[in-house]
């Protein structure tokens, strides 16, 4: 059984995907750039900046699932540049939880809407 899972005081999908699908105990969130769901514009500022929003999306969107941080067991940082590793590191490691989940991290050649970073998210819910 699959539950699409969406939330106020996230993004609503630009396509034809769901910002998050729930199947049995696992939640599986589609990968989230910094758009600021109040206006639906990507957010302006640094790698900081658009990684504080994207985190906060993540959070809306688990919270919607009755999860939080603490049910996240892999994700993966899609970069549009590895110089914003560090940058993005100190952000994302204000949300996650100990033991922080397991993470890819990678380098691309374009995001969509030009965004400097996107996250996607897998949590296990109880």
């Amino acid at each position: 059984m699959r539950e699409a899972i969406s939330a106020p005081y996230a993004p609503q999908a630009i396509g034809p995907y769901s910002p998050a699908i729930r199947a049995g105990n696992l939640l599986f969130l589609s990968g989230q750039i910094p758009i600021d769901p109040a206006t639906s514009n990507l957010v302006a500022g640094d790698i900081s900046a658009q990684t504080e929003q994207v985190m906060r999306n993540i959070a809306s969107l688990l919270k919607a699932a009755g999860a939080g941080f603490e049910h996240v067991v892999r994700t993966t940082v899609y970069l549009a540049d590895m110089g914003d590793f560090g940058a993005m590191n100190a952000v994302y490691g204000r949300f996650v939880v100990d033991p922080p989940p397991a993470r890819a991290t990678v380098q691309v050649a374009r995001l969509p809407r030009d965004a400097r970073v996107e996250i996607d998210v897998i949590a296990v819910l109880k």
